[in-house]
């Protein structure tokens, strides 16, 4: 399973999803800016993680968010992006909200980590930020479990990535990468939740600049077509990415005018990928005529199997 493994993407959201595997909390009461609209409301699909349910609030001119002790600047975004990679400094200027996203998710879970161990009169192990995060891993792994069934139904599935290992031989590998992907997910819906666990506001007028810039992109200008859409995210010579290519042009040529069908090439566009939580390649993400996410699939798909996914979203 060469190809399909977690992607190394040189952005801070990789490191911070690889390491923060949190317990919920309680939900924060509810702050004075609760009738504030949401971020997720106003700009669907902008946030990918902490700031889903990020109240839009008039903050001074320069801030762009406030959470409880935690304020963010500008320069805070700006100082972030300078310290990326020279390639991909010019997507990152695209993405500020994404960034802010990531600046903003492992403070804001230390900022409740403290709260909490406040609440309850536990002593954390550090003052260090890291090691306070690290301190709460563990509640969600430990109950993430995959089984012989999952592990059998994922290498039937995915025979083409396994060459000719039989079940046995890579009946380890499977489990732990199918471990990890629950475990993202996991992860992902705690970060994703944030919002409802502390009051969160941002910049309602800078937000709104940023998400026009974030929707320069194929794949979000595909969402915005009013047509479903097909995303396949992948890189060349990733065996199961190549041999995803020729039923790609395939459907793009079938489905013409009907549904938008799109390649990513990750390693050129490593923003877009991180934005939309890929973690492994080939990924199929299917969006409806709404551009609303319906389904995503890691791994090499079959064309047939695709086909039904489509003619389930009304692509006949």
């Amino acid at each position: 399973m060469k190809c399909c493994r977690t992607l190394a993407v040189t952005l801070l959201v990789i490191v911070f999803l690889g390491s923060c595997l949190l317990a919920a909390g309680k939900p924060a009461a509810p702050a004075a800016s609760e009738k504030a609209p949401l971020v997720s409301a106003t700009y669907p699909g902008l946030a990918s993680g902490c700031l889903t349910y990020a109240r839009l609030s008039d903050l001074p001119k320069g801030t762009l968010l406030k959470a409880g002790d935690l304020v963010l600047a500008e320069k805070d975004v700006a100082d972030e992006i300078a310290k990326a990679p020279q390639d991909i400094q010019a997507q990152l200027k695209k993405n500020g909200f994404f960034m802010l996203e990531q600046i903003a998710g492992p403070k804001l879970i230390v900022q409740v980590a403290k709260a909490d161990a406040a609440r309850t009169g536990k002593e954390l192990p550090s003052t260090v930020d890291r090691l306070v995060i690290d301190y709460h891993l563990g509640s969600l792994a430990e109950k993430v479990d995959v089984t012989d069934a999952e592990v059998a139904d994922f290498y039937a599935k995915n025979k083409d990535m396994v060459g000719d290992a039989t079940l046995d031989q890579v009946k380890a590998e499977i489990r732990n990468y199918l471990v990890r992907e629950k475990q993202q997910a996991a992860i992902a819906k705690y970060i994703e939740t944030l919002g409802q666990r502390t009051p969160i506001e941002v910049s309602a007028a800078w937000v709104k600049e940023q998400a026009a810039l974030a929707k320069d992109n194929l794949v979000d200008k595909a969402r915005a077509s009013g047509r479903p859409s097909l995303v396949d995210f992948g890189a060349s010579g990733c065996r199961p990415c190549d041999m995803m290519a020729p039923i790609l042009e395939t459907l793009k040529k079938k489905h013409e005018g009907k549904a938008n069908v799109l390649f990513v090439q990750v390693r050129e566009e490593q923003v877009l990928a991180a934005r939309y939580g890929v973690q492994s390649i080939p990924v199929q993400v299917f969006f409806d005529k709404d551009g609303k996410e319906v389904f995503r699939h890691v791994g090499f798909f079959p064309q047939d199997e695709i086909e039904k996914k489509l003619a389930e979203m009304g692509v006949k």
